[in-house]
């Protein structure tokens, strides 16, 4: 039975097994997705995108706080995301527990209006090799199990990033593990053997498991030394974060990733402060980033993250070869089932009525959360 206002959609329906012409009814859940012979052509409706690696956009980011939590989550809705879990960096310790503390507020506040849903925090360091940080500042830590036990108890962690190598990571794994969080494996210089040891433990666990941004800050793939790289591609639970921006995976490695990892490639934007503002000058973890092209960097010239959205990260996956179900399937069905997410990531009725329409060439056109529209004009 409909609960308060209703919204009717029509244009081509977009699953897993294709699309079909067809008709969305909803309000803050889908009441109904029915076959439509005659909907319009030129529109497509796809569950709403769910990025599980963002730390900021449109001037805010997750280490500042609630209000830039709010920030980007409001610039990555206009861009099709409806889903987003915020990102630290790797920073003192009582930065990284304030940010989560930032998350918290976010979430009990109700979310954040006019944005994409919060429905908890990915903690991307500082349990991390200092050998291969990538971006991140020097501030990592060894995950004792009293650190795991603090950041646990902010009651936000969906997902958490760290190397196997650093003393304590398997028991910490196992914690985050049994705790219900995704365990992405990045930031790191170990080999082939302890990745595939540790994936193996997690899975015996229960534990969901994930390749953060694979092949970013860890070793490649040859044949004698398969790394990190080809551990986790060659297991067959683990899901694997690509950053598709056409700067940090090159094509040939993205379709690597798709044929060994089929129905687990995750589109992720690993966006900074900077993504949605253009090219100029901004921060990442108190470093100066340049943006230039669309390309941001530490003085270094080391990557800074991306200023990557996902509608863009879901066009650069058409435009690699991958059908538009399947680049659907890797911006939302894929990344809402790596992090328990079951109410979302698909068109079904009785889900969450998160849902992003596209036009022909894959423009944003309308966005809602919740069955509520995103007001789309303020986009950068």
């Amino acid at each position: 039975m409909s609960r308060g206002p209703q919204t009717v959609l029509r244009g081509q329906l977009v699953g897993p097994g294709g699309v079909v012409p067809g008709e969305l009814r909803f309000g803050e859940r889908l009441e109904a997705v029915t076959p439509l012979e005659g909907a319009p052509d030129d529109l497509y409706l796809l569950p709403g995108f769910v990025d599980t690696h963002v730390h900021g956009g449109g001037g805010g980011d997750t280490m500042d706080g609630p209000g830039g939590i709010r920030t980007l989550a409001r610039l990555h809705a206009r861009h099709g995301t409806t889903t987003l879990l915020p990102t630290t960096i790797t920073a003192p310790w009582e930065q990284v527990l304030a940010a989560l503390r930032g998350v918290r507020e976010v979430m009990n506040a109700g979310g954040v209006p006019g944005g994409a849903d919060v429905p908890g925090a990915h903690l991307e360091g500082p349990f991390i090799s200092p050998g291969r940080l990538g971006a991140q500042p020097p501030h990592t830590l060894e995950p004792t199990l009293g650190r795991v036990a603090e950041v646990l108890a902010t009651d936000t962690l969906r997902a958490v990033t760290l190397a196997p190598e650093v003393p304590g990571g398997r028991e910490a794994a196992l914690a985050f593990a049994r705790a219900g969080v995704r365990v992405g494996i990045g930031h790191t210089r170990a080999d082939a053997d302890p990745v595939t040891a540790l994936l193996e433990a997690l899975h015996a666990a229960g534990g969901r498991t994930c390749a953060t941004h694979l092949f970013n800050a860890m070793g490649g793939i040859e044949g004698r030394v398969p790394g990190p790289a080809g551990a986790l591609l060659a297991d067959s639970h683990a899901c694997a974060e690509v950053i598709l921006d056409g700067l940090h995976v090159h094509p040939t490695v993205f379709r690597l990733a798709r044929a060994a990892a089929q129905g687990r490639v995750l589109l992720v934007t690993d966006a900074m402060r900077a993504a949605g503002l253009g090219d100029g000058e901004s921060e990442l973890g108190g470093q100066p980033v340049t943006v230039r092209g669309g390309r941001a960097t530490l003085a270094d010239g080391t990557l800074a993250g991306s200023v990557l959205t996902m509608d863009q990260a879901l066009r650069n996956a058409v435009a690699a070869g991958v059908p538009l179900p399947g680049a659907s399937v890797m911006a939302s069905t894929a990344p809402a089932a790596s992090v328990g997410l079951k109410d979302r990531g698909r068109l079904e009725v009785g889900l969450r009525a998160d849902v992003v329409v596209l036009d022909r060439a894959l423009q944003v056109r309308a966005v809602y959360v919740a069955g509520r529209p995103v007001e789309l004009t303020a986009r950068a």
